[in-house]
């Protein structure tokens, strides 16, 4: 048997493939405008690694944004027990999970090894990948970019709480001359204060670890941890976090 986990977010789709025992095969894709689509593209990817979705011998879990679009899955979960369940077994220890994704941020914290509490952000794209990209784009940057140049910035703060109001704060700013790393640096540091007040809602009692698309962001990592004046560990397999919990529930639930 074989078990496939699917985490299809707003920004990118995440696949793990799990033997039982250990990972066999994993991969991202752009989500794009459509889950349905991009569901269909992660199955034919599966197809080509020889990994047939329709078989009695793989089943498959997915989680995520676009969950109900994957039509071949055997099961749709939510994120925060999937998030749950990839966050505690890369860490192998209780934790509190801090997932930044595009649509959402998400804060669990994980006791006796099960998810005991959870905060959701996903009501305002402030303080997600979301509001990152969409400030990258009026810098007129790619993301690696935007957190290369906030590295040699000093932050200027951003007052709004809200996207579209930030945005217009950043305009002023480009118009009065502001430099770009400055603007860069604010910007991160905003996502990071937001992030922040979340995860300090949270009675923080184990190791703090960062998942999602951010993890593999050192800058931003940096950034977060001295917001909290704690560490935060990351994995080089965080943003297949969700993926990964499905796959390894999926053997839990289906196997032999």
């Amino acid at each position: 048997m074989n078990y496939v986990g699917i985490d299809i977010g707003s920004t990118a789709a995440k696949t793990i493939v799990y033997d039982g025992e250990k990972i066999i095969a994993s991969f991202v894709m752009p989500t794009g405008w459509n889950s349905k689509e991009t569901a269909a593209r992660i199955k034919g990817h599966l197809e080509y690694l020889g990994f047939n979705v329709t078989s009695p011998d793989i089943k498959t879990i997915a989680t995520g944004y676009g969950r109900i679009s994957v039509e071949y899955a055997d099961m749709v979960l939510t994120e925060i027990t999937c998030h749950g369940k990839g966050g505690y077994h890369l860490f192998s220890q209780d934790s509190l999970i801090i997932d930044v994704g595009g649509q959402d941020t998400k804060v669990i914290t994980i006791k006796n090894g099960m998810v005991s509490n959870f905060l959701m952000n996903d009501k305002c794209s402030a303080g997600t990948g979301k509001f990152i990209e969409i400030m990258a784009n009026r810098l007129a940057v790619d993301i690696d970019e935007l957190f290369s140049l906030a590295e040699c910035g000093t932050p200027i703060p951003i007052s709004s709480m809200c996207t579209v109001f930030a945005e217009s704060e950043i305009i002023s700013h480009i118009g009065a001359g502001t430099l770009k790393t400055d603007l860069a640096a604010g910007i991160v540091q905003s996502v990071v204060s937001r992030v922040a007040l979340l995860v300090e809602r949270h009675d923080i009692k184990n190791i703090c670890v960062l998942t999602g698309g951010l993890s593999h962001n050192q800058y931003f990592r940096k950034q977060l941890g001295a917001k909290l004046g704690r560490e935060i560990h990351t994995h080089d397999l965080g943003k297949y976090a969700g993926a990964l919990g499905a796959a390894l529930i999926a053997a839990d639930k289906f196997k032999y």
